[in-house]
């Protein structure tokens, strides 16, 4: 009787750890959507205004268009950029890149992308955004000391890119609490008091 009254009492303890744990898990998830407060949407409307140009970047390309809204002589020329050799990287467009990047860059920036306790979403998110300024940087030295011309759509595209990055990095830097799952391997976790107790 005292056995089968402890292993009752011992299940209906794991029952009620189980779902305390299920609660602090969705307590958790609720204090790191409010703590990220307007960021999510923030990003992901950089995400696709980038996304939009860069969609309009790669239709004048794949058609060789020139009707690009932008002039044409003097410094600032964007068919002059468009149509040089430095248009395309490795074979591939440079529209194209930019385009892909900021169709991932908008997955990642959802806020469900942004809430969830995942690693590896947090991390390929940072590292996309930092792959894709290191790119930017080029592409800027590319058009100011090769070209010797700017092109205004891709400097919308920089500037965006630029501000993905910056808010990106500065958040993850100043909300560590929000991104646990990057400063795991640091600032590895103390087995509690009371875990201690359930595995004496």
């Amino acid at each position: 009787m005292t056995q089968s009254g402890h292993a009752s009492n011992h299940d209906g303890t794991e029952i009620r750890l189980s779902r305390a744990s299920s609660g602090d898990g969705e307590d958790a998830s609720d204090r790191r959507s409010q703590r990220l407060g307007t960021l999510p949407l923030a990003e992901l409307g950089i995400s696709l205004a980038g996304l939009v140009v860069s969609l309009y970047l790669t239709y004048e390309h794949l058609t060789a268009g020139t009707t690009l809204a932008c002039p044409d002589t003097g410094t600032m020329n964007c068919v002059k950029v468009t149509t040089s050799e430095y248009a395309t990287f490795l074979g591939v467009p440079v529209a194209v890149l930019g385009l892909a990047f900021f169709a991932t860059m908008t997955v990642l920036s959802l806020p469900a992308a942004w809430r969830t306790p995942d690693p590896w979403l947090h991390r390929l998110r940072l590292g996309t955004v930092t792959v894709g300024v290191v790119f930017v940087c080029y592409l800027l030295w590319v058009e100011l000391f090769r070209i010797n011309a700017i092109c205004l759509w891709c400097t919308v595209v920089h500037a965006l890119t630029l501000i993905l990055f910056a808010m990106t990095a500065l958040h993850t830097a100043l909300h560590p609490a929000l991104h646990p799952a990057l400063h795991t391997a640091q600032h590895p976790a103390l087995p509690s008091p009371h875990d201690s107790a359930l595995d004496a």
